[in-house]
């Protein structure tokens, strides 16, 4: 590629050889600067250029940020849809439950991810925590008795019980339980951000995956 640098006069004599050059290229006046003579004032039509041109800049940001969008969107439905796969294709609870970890960790970043299982007996399913429903009832009362997601800061005796030795770490989270006729266990997730999951987030796409849990898992922890 040339170093040289095109001269006024150059571009002058390009223009003045090629009349029908801004025919043939009509999107570049959008973007010169057409003074006209008018003294100090500005005359009625350089404004209303200038008007076009902000308006013309507008609408290029705005559809920058639609396509921004759209590629944010194929790409979330894209990871979404192979979540919902490798929840459906499980045999065993532990597989869902490891693919559910895996994906939320790996796939979708968030920062700390728990799900809690009420079973008679205390244990541990693949990465999820298996506890009783009466040890759970009391620091976990306010949650278990509305039975829908719940997003924002949790009080401390919920977010220990949650999320164990990485409650400090925890600013906000939501929590979603998870329902088989009756409550069979929570899916929550949080993030350092105190602010990240706030009381008036959608929980759209947490109530999502817990649908489909709950048409999975308890099939699988009975069997």
């Amino acid at each position: 590629m040339s170093d040289h640098a095109i001269s006024d006069a150059e571009v002058a004599k390009y223009l003045s050889e090629t009349p029908d050059f801004f025919e043939r290229h009509g999107e570049l006046l959008a973007d010169l600067l057409l003074p006209h003579d008018s003294g100090n004032a500005i005359s009625l039509v350089e404004r209303q250029v200038a008007v076009l041109r902000e308006r013309n800049m507008d609408m290029r940001h705005r559809l920058s940020k639609l396509l921004d969008n759209a590629r944010d969107n194929d790409k979330l439905f894209d990871k979404t849809k192979r979540l919902v796969l490798a929840l459906l294709e499980g045999r065993k609870a532990e597989d869902t439950i490891n693919s559910l970890y895996y994906s939320f960790d790996k796939e979708f970043q968030i920062h700390f991810t728990r799900l809690i299982i009420f079973r008679p007996q205390p244990g541990k399913i693949g990465q999820a925590r298996c506890v009783t429903l009466h040890d759970a009832k009391i620091p976990l009362a306010k949650i278990l008795k509305t039975q829908k997601a719940i997003c924002g800061q949790l009080g401390n005796e919920e977010k220990a019980y949650l999320f164990g030795e990485q409650a400090p770490l925890v600013g906000s989270a939501a929590v979603v339980p998870l329902i088989h006729g009756t409550c069979f266990g929570l899916l929550a997730i949080g993030n350092r951000d105190a602010t990240y999951y706030r009381s008036s987030m959608g929980t759209l796409f947490l109530n999502y995956i817990a649908e489909i849990l709950n048409r999975t898992l308890p099939y699988q922890l009975d069997h």
